[in-house]
């Protein structure tokens, strides 16, 4: 057993030995070490560089001789002459042209409001539209004797016109249709069981008509230039009081060495119905003129030759001076001028309803004389204020024959007639005018702008003590608001003199008339509108008018109303 162990051991020892030698000589191969003196620099040997460049000194030597020979001759270029073309301007983008617009309203009264306009886009070839209107008004009105009455009023228009474009002209031609109506609501307060209905004081007149016009377009000045219309109207007040009247004007005008040559040629038809019992009347008027304009003074020299036979038995020949002479004072500042001329006013139907709308429905409308102008002398001064505007300020006088003037007529015993204040008689009278006029505008910043006017009016008549119906001054004053085309605002107040109402009354009902005289106190109005531009398309626009503390009396009997007020929108499509 012990033998066994000790071998056991020695072969354990044996197997032990080459182990440790092993590790020793790798032991001894880790130690070894190596030193370095210096690190490693990779370097080139300095080299002397060869050049390879040939000497570039030039050791010959040249002597130049140059001689110059100069021997000057002429020189004719070839050249072509062209026309320098002139300079074109591009305009301003245009601004989008809507085809029609419509305009709806509503007031106190019942006063509804439409308008509405059509017309197609820019085209070089022509135009075309349609224009219609309606007004009216359905309240009533409290006269001097505490009786409120029907003052209604309508109005009603409608137009259907055209424009053709030629090269060198433009041919053009409507139809028009206008209707008024008007009611006689105001009569003599003393006057007791006079309670009329609104068809015995309704008075209704249509006016008709056809119009075409040829018009020079020209681009140059010294072209002949021209303008000729031929019309057609047909007026009516009943079945029974109507009028036709055709007529026709023109114009010619040309430069000739320097000034503007041309006349005026002027022809109106009127016939009357039946009912009226006179002749048809015919008014033909020349007027040839030259003009001269430079920049320091402009000068018209013409006259005006009118026949005219209107209500008397032959022919009537007036003869009017067309002389105007004007010159610079101080250049865009003062402008001094002054005038001889005259005129004769044509007093047709349709001009005097605008005047007074009451007139005796007799036929008197239709065979009103014409009011001769025979002198008017005036002179004034106009220009630049220096404010942003201009100024006019003239004084005018004249010399009048037939001035037509209006006076109530009453019948109080006559029960079979209906004159009971509320209509009127024409009356003629000769007459010398004074008239003193001025007006100024202008711009206060870049938002407000301004305007006034003023007149004062004195008469001198031959056969009435007062110029009927007429004030003796009158002025208006208004401020606008724009605040970049979005809202839009204005305030205006008129006023009107002191003026003297005829009643022409008869204590028998027949001829014998005894004049009552009412005179009438200024009056001021104030007057206010306001719109909102939502957008391009779509406004809406409120007004105001009439405010003002008393009311007013256009005619005598003729209370207006004190207050109006209306609203609405406009659209545009």
């Amino acid at each position: 057993m012990i033998k066994k162990s000790l071998i056991i051991i020695v072969l354990l020892n044996l197997m032990m030995i080459p182990l440790k030698a092993q590790v020793s000589r790798e032991d001894e191969e880790l130690k070894r070490e190596i030193t370095l003196y210096n690190p490693y620099k990779p370097s080139l040997p300095a080299v002397r560089k060869r050049s390879f460049l040939p000497n570039m000194n030039d050791t010959t030597k040249v002597n130049l001789v140059i001689n110059y020979d100069i021997r000057p001759s002429k020189f004719s270029p070839v050249y072509t002459i062209r026309p320098i073309r002139s300079a074109t301007l591009l305009p301003d983008p245009l601004p989008k042209l809507y085809k029609s617009y419509v305009k709806i309203g509503i007031g106190n009264f019942f006063t509804p409001l439409a308008e509405i306009s059509i017309t197609n886009e820019r085209s070089k070839k022509g135009t075309a539209g349609f224009y219609g209107r309606h007004y009216s008004s359905n309240g009533k009105i409290l006269l001097q004797n505490k009786e409120r009455v029907f003052a209604g009023i309508m109005d009603n228009e409608a137009s259907l016109f055209g424009k053709k474009f030629f090269r060198r002209s433009v041919l053009g031609g409507s139809v028009n249709f206008l209707q008024n109506t008007r009611y006689a609501y105001g009569y003599k307060p003393e006057i007791t069981g006079y309670d009329p209905s609104k068809k015995d004081i309704k008075l209704v007149y249509n006016n008709i008509g056809v119009k075409s016009s040829l018009a020079s377009l020209n681009l140059d000045s010294a072209d002949l230039s021209y303008d000729f219309e031929l019309f057609y109207n047909f007026f009516q007040n009943s079945p029974s009081l109507f009028q036709n009247h055709a007529g026709f004007s023109g114009t010619m005008a040309k430069i000739v060495r320097g000034f503007y040559v041309g006349s005026g040629l002027d022809f109106d038809y009127y016939k009357l119905s039946d009912s009226i019992m006179t002749e048809p009347k015919y008014i033909v008027s020349l007027n040839p003129f030259i003009k001269k304009s430079t920049e320091q003074y402009n000068i018209k020299l013409g006259a005006l030759t009118t026949v005219e036979k209107n209500l008397t038995d032959s022919p009537r020949l007036h003869i009017y001076p067309d002389i105007n002479f004007g010159f610079s004072v101080v250049p865009e500042y003062i402008t001094f001028y002054t005038a001889l001329s005259g005129k004769l006013e044509k007093n047709e139907p349709e001009r005097a309803i605008i005047q007074n709308p009451f007139i005796i429905p007799d036929g008197s409308l239709f065979t009103l004389p014409n009011t001769d102008h025979s002198l008017v002398v005036s002179a004034g001064l106009r220009g630049n204020n220096g404010l942003g505007g201009n100024y006019h300020l003239s004084v005018s006088y004249s010399m009048i024959n037939d001035l037509i003037l209006y006076s109530n007529i009453v019948f109080p015993d006559t029960a079979s007639r209906v004159e009971r204040g509320n209509y009127f008689i024409p009356l003629e009278d000769d007459a010398e005018l004074l008239n003193i006029h001025g007006e100024i505008n202008g711009a206060i910043g870049d938002k407000l702008t301004y305007n006034a006017s003023g007149n004062y009016y004195s008469y001198t008549l031959s056969a009435n003590e007062y110029p009927w119906n007429k004030p003796s001054w009158d002025g208006r004053v208004a401020v606008n608001y724009n605040l970049r085309n979005k809202i839009i605002a204005g305030v205006e107040v008129t006023a009107l003199g002191k003026s003297k109402f005829m009643i022409s009354e008869s204590p028998t009902g027949w001829l014998t008339l005894s004049p009552t005289v009412i005179e009438k106190s200024p009056h001021f109005n104030l007057n206010l509108r306001a719109e909102y531009r939502y957008t391009r398309i779509l406004s809406l626009w409120v007004k105001f008018s009439n405010i003002s503390t008393k009311r007013y009396y256009e005619w005598a009997f003729y209370p207006s109303h004190r207050y109006l007020f209306m609203a609405g929108f406009t659209y545009s499509l």
